[in-house]
């Protein structure tokens, strides 16, 4: 399907809004057009396909396989220490996850601290976070309205919350965020309700549209949990929430907010480590068949990534008890980019991506799944290294009410 992204009007009110202004140096204004892996190309006067997939395709094609699995590994350790970070970083990894240990105490630290992840200022690595706002919530000073109110108030409000929120989370040099739930469900006492934006597919579909837009100006935002945690009861973290529905009472249901927020432009699609038994025994983020739906049915073309990888192993399940395994397994399945958070160390992202080569290397992995992972990691990159937004607290404003 065609899908067109919807642009705010105007860079001043959103930085009003969220009680900003642009660094003197800089003048401040939403990502461009080129954020999105839907991106048009460009033809320069030679007839060649220019522009950052034509990028991203031409350096992947120059790697080594090493450094392709290195690319579609998003890595985490603890921390605030700068030097740390950066020396982390040097190996080559496609992004990093910020997680409540690695936020500083202020704003000024955080932004030297994800300015030092950049190793390459052409080609940064994907900073993310996970910023829903309310229940989840890593970053100082987010005090904007969340899931926990946004379900009941006008569709207005979550595009003036997600615009703030998205505006703090790209000031801080962070240029993905993982913040928007999709999931709905009207069950208050189950995991998601709290973070939900909807209790039924039409005000789920609405909020998200609303919320997707509104970061899309400044940070590549990411729809999870798919295909939808609100029909899989159950906390993720710790087991693998199932349920029997079928796939056409999914069209109807759990499927409409994700093809809403794909519609409005999203850049990333979260995996759930979640089992609909009718289509798939195997867990989302595990399965071909639901990367290929939301490709072939959903449109979308954008990033595919797991959610913690680590939560596959605390499930106890002794299937997905070698983590290195899951990695590979995930990008098989579709998925461009893998994380691993829960019970990750220094050396675990390394061996991960270790793990992705030499299964390419053994030929138990098709080397152009994983040179069709790391093209889409890189063009996203690439496209976010053209963003020209630069901001700095604003002293002297106050929010807009």
């Amino acid at each position: 399907m065609s899908r067109y992204r919807r642009w705010a009007a105007g860079a001043l009110a959103v930085v009003a809004t969220a009680a900003m202004c642009a660094s003197p140096a800089a003048v401040a204004s939403p990502i461009p057009s080129t954020v999105g892996s839907h991106t048009p190309t460009a033809v320069s006067s030679g007839g060649e396909t220019t522009g950052p997939a034509a990028h991203a395709t031409a350096l992947v094609q120059g790697m080594s396989v090493a450094e392709q699995a290195s690319t579609v590994v998003m890595g985490h350790v603890s921390g605030t220490d700068p030097a740390a970070l950066r020396t982390y970083m040097q190996s080559g990894l496609g992004g990093f996850i910020l997680m409540g240990a690695n936020i500083p105490a202020t704003e000024t630290e955080l932004q030297a601290l994800t300015a030092a992840m950049t190793i390459d200022p052409a080609l940064p690595p994907l900073i993310a976070v996970d910023q829903e706002g309310g229940i989840v919530s890593r970053l100082h000073g987010d005090d904007y309205a969340s899931s926990t109110t946004l379900k009941g108030q006008p569709v207005d409000d979550t595009s003036a919350a997600f615009t703030a929120r998205g505006s703090l989370v790209a000031r801080a040099g962070i240029t993905v965020n993982f913040g928007t739930v999709a999931d709905f469900t009207a069950e208050s006492g189950t995991f998601i309700y709290g973070r939900a934006l909807g209790t039924d597919p039409a005000s789920s579909a609405d909020r998200v549209a609303a919320a997707t837009t509104a970061q899309e100006q400044f940070v590549a935002s990411t729809l999870k949990h798919f295909p939808g945690h609100g029909a899989a009861p159950g906390d993720s973290h710790s087991a693998i929430p199932s349920t029997s529905m079928g796939l056409d009472e999914w069209r109807r249901t759990e499927a409409v907010p994700f093809a809403a927020g794909i519609d409005a432009g999203a850049s990333l699609l979260m995996y759930g480590h979640l089992a609909y038994t009718a289509v798939d025994a195997l867990p989302a983020s595990l399965s071909p068949k639901w990367h290929a739906i939301a490709r072939e049915e959903l449109g979308f073309d954008g990033v595919a990534v797991t959610d913690d990888l680590g939560m596959l192993l605390s499930s106890g399940n002794p299937a997905y008890a070698d983590p290195v395994a899951n990695g590979v397994a995930a990008i098989a399945a579709g998925n461009d980019l893998v994380l691993m958070i829960a019970g990750s160390d220094g050396q675990t992202a390394g061996k991960m991506a270790a793990g992705i080569a030499h299964a390419v290397e053994a030929g138990t992995l098709p080397k152009e799944r994983l040179e069709e992972a790391a093209t889409r990691v890189l063009t996203l990159r690439a496209q976010l290294a053209a963003a020209s937004a630069r901001w700095t607290l604003c002293a002297d404003c106050e929010p807009v009410q």
